[in-house]
């Protein structure tokens, strides 16, 4: 089930929020609600994934019970740490990874092994990522253990964060989940909060998907206009911000609509004027739990030498692109923001003063190739549709399509273009600090969000293009 569909909107939530509400009297009650309606949320559809979610939450369970439990002998807990990651890593080894390694297998060797075939588990790198950090943080003390099952599996499991993140540290909702409060201040801007997601979801990154879609596959073999390329690059590098922000956006709205507070996933990261920023504002709970669960542990930048961060670095970013997804061109987008990465560190180049258009200009230029590499179905395709790009099939640089699509999407263009830059950051700001007038506003506000809402509903209700990017996640 996805929260940009009418089963989600018109069905689940408001019952899930009637039940919730109407049981005020126990949080223990409100909390099963929430487990029960979590359960059913993923087993929507296929109803035998949630069985291996439930096996995660329960061996994840058990391994920071034991950890919890046998504490005082380091090398014990440390052997069950071990093995539970190793658990961990072969879910997702398994059911992720299992044809890729096959494929190269046969590739190498020349054999013809039988593809697995298995399905993957919606959701299931950010689920398992989710376990591994409560097991970590029992294992590091910067986390109490849970000894009532069914709360682990609330955090793991709960729907607002469970297909698409934000990744949430378990140790940053231990307290919420016995002792949250519920406001009508914070269910109203969960609301639009949700509302906005939505918006950015339904009305911006499909629009953008049907120009990518039709772009990136009419031209697989190569041969693309240059315009033409580009514009494909630039409507998917579009796609994928208000598809994974929005879809941030609605998970930290539904938190807030149940009392919990989730930390923010984006930040603006198209402003930014380097990769390294680009990578602090862009699904900041990913990098973070990359930061805190592997490159801290390698040494980070405190090491002896350039050479031993070179290759913490260069781990990391091999393990996010693997993690994004079962293909070659993961790995290379993975290698192509380490490199990027190498290069601002140690030429120091976020300390340059100035040039702050040309800087933003060589980030925008390094995050589109990276999108175009890693939208690809593969090396070859990638390969293709890059040369496109820069007119090494002689290909022309004109197409009439070009003018098509920016003309029939002039407006989403623009307004993709806005609500990439903070500018409604810094009036709500504005608001807050009584700079501007705020009568109209809290007249126009709602009415504002009331026509996003019957503008999004529109588009769903005549069944409008919903891609849905994270089924590769």
């Amino acid at each position: 089930m996805l929260f940009s569909s009418n089963v989600f909107i018109f069905y689940f939530l408001p019952i899930v929020l009637l039940l919730y509400y109407a049981c005020r009297w126990s949080r223990g009650v409100q909390n099963g609600i929430l487990l029960v309606a979590s359960l059913f949320f993923y087993a929507w559809g296929e109803p035998w994934f949630v069985l291996i979610m439930i096996a995660s939450i329960f061996l994840n369970y058990l391994f920071a019970l034991i950890i919890d439990w046998k504490r005082e002998n380091k090398r014990f807990t440390k052997c069950v740490l071990t093995i539970s990651v190793i658990c961990n890593l072969a879910l997702l080894l398994v059911f992720k990874y299992t044809d890729f390694f096959i494929r190269n297998i046969n590739e190498v060797t020349g054999a013809h092994l039988p593809l697995a075939g298995l399905a993957l588990p919606l959701g299931i790198s950010f689920f398992t990522f989710q376990a591994m950090s409560y097991v970590v943080d029992v294992y590091r003390e910067t986390g109490k253990v849970q000894k009532n099952p069914f709360w682990v599996a609330l955090y793991i499991a709960f729907f607002p964060q469970l297909v698409a993140g934000p990744i949430v540290r378990y140790s940053t909702i231990d307290e919420q989940i016995h002792d949250r409060i519920e406001t009508w201040n914070k269910f109203s801007v969960g609301v639009c909060r949700f509302i906005a997601g939505l918006s950015k979801k339904v009305l911006l990154s499909n629009n953008f998907a049907i120009i990518a879609d039709h772009i990136f596959d009419s031209y697989q073999g190569g041969g693309c206009p240059i315009s033409l390329a580009w514009l494909g690059a630039i409507a998917y590098t579009l796609q994928i911000l208000f598809d994974f922000s929005g879809y941030s956006d609605m998970a930290i709205g539904l938190g807030l609509m149940f009392g919990f507070k989730f930390e923010e996933n984006f930040d603006y990261p198209y402003i930014s004027r380097s990769i390294g920023e680009f990578w602090r504002r862009w699904h900041i709970s990913l990098g973070n739990w990359f930061k805190e669960y592997l490159y801290f542990p390698l040494g980070g930048s405190k090491v002896k030498n350039k050479d031993i961060v070179i290759r913490n670095m260069l781990v990391v970013w091999l393990c996010t692109g693997f993690w994004h997804g079962a293909e070659w061109t993961f790995v290379i987008w993975g290698l192509l923001n380490f490199v990027a990465l190498i290069f601002e560190r140690f030429t120091e180049f976020e300390y340059i003063q100035g040039h702050n258009f040309l800087k933003w200009l060589y980030t925008m230029f390094v995050v589109v190739i990276g999108w175009v590499i890693f939208r690809a179905e593969n090396l070859v395709y990638a390969g293709n549709y890059l040369a496109s790009m820069f007119g090494f099939f002689t290909n022309d640089w004109w197409s009439d399509s070009t003018w098509m699509f920016v003309k029939e999407n002039f407006v989403f263009f623009v307004a993709g273009i806005i609500f990439c830059m903070p500018l409604g950051r810094r009036y709500n700001k504005m608001i807050v600090e009584k700079k501007v007038t705020t009568n109209i506003i809290d007249i126009l506000y709602p009415v504002a969000m009331m026509l996003l809402f019957l503008i999004c509903v529109s588009y769903l209700v005549k069944g409008s293009y919903n891609p849905f990017i994270y089924f590769n996640f």
